[in-house]
């Protein structure tokens, strides 16, 4: 394969990504950060009921995808890194989770 034909294929690549970015990828803007389960297990937790390994679980799931990342040793942005991810979630909450704009 030539550089002609390497460039026009690489082009043609990065045309397609673009395309897919600006048309979010199909999905008609409805991108969701957390699931039917996170919301229902934040809703509980927020309601004071009982934590449960379950509820803990999802709501790690929920703080690791917002970008807090509890595996390092010794984080030196620790607590603000939790803090961002823990503002985070609660933005994606009140704007995903139907029970938040009901409640």
């Amino acid at each position: 394969m030539n550089i002609t034909t390497q460039m026009r294929a690489i082009t043609a690549a990065l045309l397609l990504t673009l395309v897919g970015c600006a048309t979010d990828g199909g999905n008609g803007g409805a991108q969701t950060h957390l699931s039917a389960t996170q919301c229902r297990d934040l809703t509980d937790l927020r309601n004071k009921a009982p934590a449960t390994h379950e509820r803990s679980m999802s709501e790690l799931a929920a703080l690791q995808q917002a970008g807090y990342h509890p595996e390092r040793r010794f984080d030196p942005d620790y607590p603000a890194s939790l803090e961002r991810a823990q503002r985070q979630v609660e933005i994606w909450y009140q704007a995903e989770c139907p029970q938040a704009r009901s409640g």
